[in-house]
């Protein structure tokens, strides 16, 4: 079994620039909501964590993934955004948070850059969305086998791993 990750919008009407998560959640759900976020990535070895009060706009990491995927270095790419923004504070929309993990990752920084608005890999993004809308996922990370969903939202280890096993029989 081959895991394959796709990076895609969950809220793709987020706006250049993000918007407060109070306005897709009740302000007082957002304290227990981050606290249950430190405390869920803390068991596997996430620490510090930086819950944020913005939602990102991610589309142009997402292309930059794109490349990263392109290039053989997807991995590297997703791990090192995934640590900029939840544990450096990064503004993965400026050119120069994506350049500098880029960088970090040994991706050609100005490819990279200009990867982050390239319409071909933008139409991806919007490919992935789709799958995603058709597969009925309204949540991340979702894992998927054999075009049906199986696990949705961040779960324990032991989760996803039974809906592993049971995919394997």
């Amino acid at each position: 079994m081959a895991l394959d990750w796709r990076g895609f919008e969950l809220h793709p009407e987020t706006p250049r620039g993000g918007m407060e998560l109070t306005q897709l959640f009740p302000a007082s759900r957002l304290a227990g909501m981050a606290d249950h976020l430190r405390r869920f990535s803390a068991q596997f070895g996430v620490e510090p964590l930086a819950p944020r009060s913005r939602l990102a706009n991610t589309r142009r990491a997402l292309a930059v993934a794109e490349y990263a995927r392109d290039v053989g270095k997807l991995d590297a790419w997703r791990d090192a955004a995934s640590h900029a923004y939840w544990r450096e504070d990064s503004d993965l929309e400026s050119d120069a948070a994506l350049g500098a993990i880029a960088a970090r990752v040994g991706l050609d920084v100005d490819a990279a850059v200009a990867a982050a608005d390239d319409a071909a890999l933008q139409s991806r993004i919007d490919a992935k969305r789709d799958e995603a809308s058709r597969l009925g996922i309204t949540g991340i990370p979702t894992f998927v086998f054999a075009g049906r969903r199986a696990v949705v939202g961040c779960q324990p280890y032991e989760v996803l791993a039974a809906a592993v096993e049971r995919e394997a029989q």
